[in-house]
């Protein structure tokens, strides 16, 4: 619970690198989410070069800290494994992205969620800049790395939110 209770975004990052097995061990993170019919249509990218981190805030209005990230990684659907038809990737790249965050939280590391869906205009270029298949939708980016700034736990409960048996 002290990870998800402390998990904060962090935007400001150290020099230090983040390590392939820190890396691994979020994507194992991301992939044990739970997921609608256990489809597991998810995809992720991970970014290390910084020519690419840089180009993405270009048209990322919010990803100024991807230029001191030490990585990133593009969580990603497969919108062709939809067995049900409703769109239920969106709900699992949704739970595989709060699992990277979560992991980072134990880590020691810092992230923060980058939305890039359902904004088309984010889709289409982080498309192109990857080269990918059309049936391929980029969800969003976790910017990564060793925290450089310090955040208190945010108290986000509201009582008045709980509602018991009937609105």
């Amino acid at each position: 619970m002290e990870a998800i209770f402390n998990r904060r975004s962090i935007r400001k990052y150290t020099d230090q690198d983040v390590s392939e097995e820190q890396i691994r061990i979020l994507l194992k993170a991301a992939m044990s989410a739970p997921s609608a019919g256990n489809e597991q249509p998810w995809h992720f990218i991970v970014i290390r070069d910084r020519h690419i981190m840089e180009e993405i805030t270009k048209y990322h209005p919010h990803s100024d800290m991807l230029k001191k990230a030490a990585a990133a990684i593009v969580v990603c659907a497969d919108r062709n494994i939809d067995k049900f038809g409703v769109g239920y990737w969106v709900l699992d790249c949704a739970a595989a992205t709060e699992n990277i965050l979560i992991a980072v939280s134990t880590m020691g590391l810092g992230a923060v969620w980058l939305g890039v869906y359902p904004r088309e205009e984010r889709c289409a270029k982080l498309r192109e800049l990857f080269r990918m298949p059309e049936n391929m939708t980029p969800f969003a980016i976790v910017s990564l790395g060793h925290p450089a700034e310090q955040k208190a736990p945010s108290n986000r409960f509201k009582e008045e939110r709980i509602h018991n048996n009937t609105w």
